[in-house]
């Protein structure tokens, strides 16, 4: 159930544009449930303040996040309907990754180019600066899809280090985007004269029992027009635990060596 491809970017759509797009809504997305209807009584906004204290504010806020938030990937409801000055129509159509989604026998779903359009817009996105044409929304949907693809694909190589503990193998349980928060290894990269990534996500995936949380640096690259491949990846275990250490220094030992 891999995303299908289609055509390259449009020439109207620069580099910088189609890179920075992924993140708004990245990685992939699934559908969500309506929100939750609650007559005053049941809302936690009219509902006496706590014997410790609590300010209006923050129940109104741990509402928003039990019922309207989702905590996989901290957004909204996938919101399908048509922005006001929408210029022209786009797809509610949702392409099924190859991922597989923790806790269930799914897999995660990839935006629609309508919801990918009402999350950039969300983000303080204006269509109207790039000229863009329902085209250059195909093109972005699809090497957004490709890209997730291939994170994933890098990923299940560090996770064969332990085929042995997980058989049936891994699952993505959760994912965050953290494009302004550069990781250590990419502040020492720009130190030494590289480029800093576009972007960053931190991915957690269940091993079987065992959270495990990926970090992955999106780097620009040549937008390759036959596989949607548009950025350089730096996949690798997070250093929060000693297996990850471990399995960071086996990994570098056999390239160097290799």
């Amino acid at each position: 159930m891999g995303a299908s491809l289609s055509t390259p970017a449009a020439p109207t759509l620069k580099t910088e544009e189609v890179m920075n797009a992924p993140s708004q809504v990245c990685p992939t997305h699934q559908d969500h449930p309506q929100h939750v209807k609650t007559s005053l009584s049941e809302c936690p906004m009219h509902q006496a303040a706590s014997p410790a204290g609590r300010t209006h504010q923050d129940r109104a806020y741990e509402f928003v996040v039990k019922h309207i938030i989702d905590s996989t990937n901290m957004m909204p409801p996938s919101n399908q309907v048509p922005a006001p000055d929408q210029p022209f129509p786009l797809s509610l159509n949702r392409q099924e990754s190859t991922i597989p989604q923790y806790g269930t026998d799914k897999n995660w779903v990839y935006p629609s180019e309508q919801i990918f359009w009402n999350a950039m817009l969300r983000k303080g996105w204006r269509w109207r600066d790039n000229g863009l044409c329902p085209e250059d929304i195909t093109n972005i949907i699809k090497m957004h899809n490709q890209n997730n693809e291939q994170t994933w694909q890098e990923i299940l190589k560090w996770e064969a280090l332990h085929a042995h503990e997980c058989p049936c193998g891994p699952s993505l349980k959760q994912f965050e985007g953290k494009a302004q928060q550069y990781s250590p290894r990419a502040r020492l990269r720009h130190w030494m004269g590289y480029e800093l990534p576009f972007d960053r996500h931190d991915w957690v995936v269940d091993r079987c029992g065992k959270e495990v949380r990926y970090v992955i640096d999106y780097y620009d690259g040549e937008i390759n027009k036959d596989t949607y491949h548009f950025s350089n990846l730096d996949v690798r275990p997070a250093l929060d635990s000693l297996g990850a250490v471990w399995d960071r220094m086996k990994v570098a030992r056999w390239r160097w060596s290799s």
